[in-house]
């Protein structure tokens, strides 16, 4: 297929995988416990689905599956672990949205988790689905090699934690000035970017990569799509920023310019809209260079970067 027709049949796709990472959570969050479970607390199960089964799309479950299929992996496995970051994805935006962090009140157009349930029950489903999604990469039914399912934990693990989501939270929070006297921090375009490759970029570039590891794929095409995940994550950022600077509320489903009135870093901010464009551009451009060893079989990854670029919302 042509690039162009690629992106106009693109959205049909990735809503395709959406409704099945839809099934696939109603099903794992279901009301009765599993094995070694006592009981799934209802108002805590309640507030774990609204977070994850309240709409989104499901770009980081696309990405493992599409990833996944260069290989020949079974549809069904690459789900599960789609299943499992979009998990880690969602606890984010739930602790992200809390008032100690970025207080926000709309997500998807809906009440945030804390706003429709409280705090606690908030900051619980968070962690609960944080710790699901290690459940469900450790399960038989992700990958039948258990040497692949501990990688794909300690991957996530990493791409989730310290060094990664949670420690570029950090870096983020501590940009806006809200820690040691409160002064908001200058920083340049490659301390940027290295707050946002681990805050944003870590988790979209492991959801590319984990297609590769359950694929048992070698070193040279894992390290493809790691390029392409890391050129994609910035690509994210940067579109991301870009739409909360330009877009409006009812588009985003959410509060758009919050970025720029709390100081937070962004590219966006230092080298401004023309320029971030431009870098844009050339993001999407690396992205497709790495998919190269791939051929033909990476149309549906090439046109998920000019997704991203591109999106509205």
């Amino acid at each position: 297929m042509s690039g162009m027709k690629d992106s106009a049949l693109f959205p049909a796709r990735l809503n395709a995988v959406a409704a099945e990472i839809e099934a696939l959570l109603g099903r794992l969050l279901a009301a009765a416990p599993v094995e070694d479970e006592v009981a799934r607390p209802g108002r805590l199960l309640e507030a774990m689905r609204y977070a994850s089964l309240n709409g989104g799309k499901r770009l980081r479950p696309f990405l493992v599956v599409e990833a996944a299929a260069l290989f020949g992996v079974a549809r069904g496995r690459a789900l599960m672990a789609g299943a499992a970051i979009e998990c880690v994805h969602c606890y984010s935006l739930v602790h992200d949205d809390l008032p100690a962090m970025d207080n926000d009140a709309l997500r998807r157009g809906q009440p945030t988790v804390h706003k429709a349930f409280d705090e606690a029950t908030a900051i619980l489903a968070g962690d609960s689905l944080l710790t699901f999604a290690f459940d469900i990469l450790a399960r038989p039914d992700t990958h039948p090699n258990p040497a692949v399912r501990i990688g794909l934990v300690n991957a996530l693990a990493r791409a989730a934690g310290l060094g990664g989501m949670a420690g570029g939270q950090m870096l983020d929070l501590a940009a806006e000035g809200r820690f040691a006297g409160g002064r908001p921090e200058a920083l340049g375009a490659d301390e940027i970017t290295t707050l946002q490759a681990m805050k944003t970029g870590a988790l979209l570039r492991f959801s590319c990569v984990a297609g590769a590891m359950l694929g048992e794929a070698g070193a040279e095409k894992l390290a493809a799509l790691h390029r392409y995940g890391t050129a994609l994550g910035q690509a994210f950022q940067i579109a991301d920023d870009l739409l909360d600077v330009e877009g409006d509320a009812v588009t985003l489903g959410k509060a758009a310019g919050k970025d720029a009135a709390a100081g937070k870093a962004t590219l966006v901010g230092v080298l401004g809209p023309a320029q971030a464009r431009i870098r844009l551009d050339q993001l999407v451009a690396a992205a497709e260079a790495a998919l190269a060893p791939f051929g033909k079989e990476a149309a549906w990854l090439k046109a998920a970067a000019h997704f991203v670029a591109e999106r509205r919302a």
